[in-house]
């Protein structure tokens, strides 16, 4: 009690000048006699004190992974603590989750105004300070981590935007060839994975600084080994995907839906269908991935029930066929009659021809499975198969017919 009250006496022993972080770290250690870890916001660590006593493996972890564990981050966000240290400008007193190795924490954001810059983390336990006592330093402590924080904020800002900007310059096709990307990537310090896709994950509104401060914050602590490049256009997120080599990439899930469901999940941040171009190993197909993942996304618009799975162009079947058929159609002016016949005689008759023909192909034309998805008996579906013959001049025997007609409808459902 009496080294708490001579403690108390110094009203703030953090109001000087720290040389570094790791000299801030040792302050704090001493002043409060436990270990003592301070992270960025990315939770990747920046400086540590000595051990005091016996430490857990979490502490362990970190210090030699120079960041905190993914398994970590997550069971604190499980837990609920990341979000409350994010909200609060408060310490905050962390029960041990023996599951990861943690034990109790005291933690405190290190902030400037709403934008966490930060983290200080306390081991618990390791003297016979008050909690309140430990609290109200802490607090001190965050104010002079601060300026250093906001310094190396600064850095890495400029570090991202210098990314951003080469990741801008090889989606714009400027870089012709992989051996020429390569070499502008080694000059900037830029390791690019050797299989890539390209991702685009479209947002309803133009992306806030607060989303992006947030995209950043899951690409750092959980999707760093998987997103290697990113940037921000607009309404728009695109990444560079490093793609396992050891998986096929179909049975492999992709950053992009992980990130999307991260950002819904943690931060209740919506977005829109996205997709993820081939996959390649030569970076002059870069611009080729970019259309692909466009593709994709435009396809899932204009078909949201078939393809609400498909992430990847690879997944799209005969749907990547539309835009080809499509774009003949309008190249050569061309129209097929059946199906107009169809749909005249819909539009006069209050008619559903063309629906029906669409769904019986839809399911191969497998009568029942039919007639169960039109909510219609057989029989019904037989009369109308017999007027699609008859007034589309269409034979359902034939494949030719039925795929041609099939493909042609469904390009004009494009948006």
């Amino acid at each position: 009690m009496e080294k708490e009250m001579d403690k108390k006496e110094n009203k703030n022993p953090f109001d000087r000048s720290f040389d570094s972080l790791e000299a801030l770290a040792d302050a704090i250690s001493e002043h409060l006699q436990c270990s003592v870890t301070i992270e960025d916001a990315g939770h990747r660590l920046i400086a540590y004190s000595s051990h005091h006593g016996e430490t857990d493996p979490a502490r362990i972890s970190t210090i030699i992974g120079k960041r905190v564990p993914e398994k970590v981050v997550q069971a604190l966000w499980r837990e609920g603590a990341i979000p409350k240290l994010m909200k609060s400008e408060a310490p905050l007193l962390i029960s041990s989750i023996g599951e990861i190795g943690l034990g109790d924490r005291v933690a405190v954001a290190i902030r400037k105004e709403s934008q966490v810059l930060g983290y200080i983390w306390l081991v618990a336990g390791e003297n016979d300070l008050q909690p309140d006592y430990i609290c109200e330093e802490l607090a001190k402590a965050a104010k002079a981590a601060k300026t250093k924080l906001l310094q190396l904020h600064m850095t890495h800002r400029k570090a991202e935007i210098g990314q951003q900007e080469f990741f801008r310059q090889l989606l714009s096709g400027d870089l012709k060839t992989d051996s020429e990307v390569k070499r502008l990537a080694d000059e900037q310090g830029i390791a690019l994975p050797p299989l890539f896709c390209v991702g685009i994950l479209p947002f309803s509104d133009e992306i806030a600084d607060k989303q992006q401060q947030q995209i950043q914050y899951l690409i750092t602590t959980t999707l760093q080994k998987r997103i290697a490049l990113h940037a921000i256009d607009r309404d728009r997120l695109l990444v560079l995907e490093a793609v396992p080599a050891r998986l096929p990439p179909m049975q492999t899930p992709s950053a992009l839906m992980l990130l999307a469901d991260q950002l819904s999940q943690r931060f209740d941040c919506a977005t829109l269908p996205g997709g993820c171009g081939a996959v390649y190993d030569d970076y002059a197909r870069m611009t080729a991935s970019c259309e692909e993942a466009q593709t994709v996304i435009r396809l899932r618009r204009s078909f949201p029930d078939a393809l609400k799975a498909v992430q990847r162009y690879a997944e799209l079947g005969y749907y990547r066929l539309l835009p080809d058929v499509q774009r003949h159609r309008q190249d050569h002016y061309y129209e097929n009659e059946c199906l107009n016949r169809l749909e005249a005689y819909d539009l006069d008759h209050n008619g559903d021809l063309l629906r029906t023909l669409e769904i019986y192909l839809d399911h191969d034309s497998n009568l029942k499975e039919s007639a169960e998805a039109l909510h219609v008996h057989e029989n019904t579906l037989s009369y109308r198969l017999k007027r699609i013959a008859q007034i589309g001049g269409i034979d359902l025997g034939r494949m030719d017919q039925k795929v041609t007609c099939y493909l042609e409808y469904k390009s004009r459902r494009l948006r």
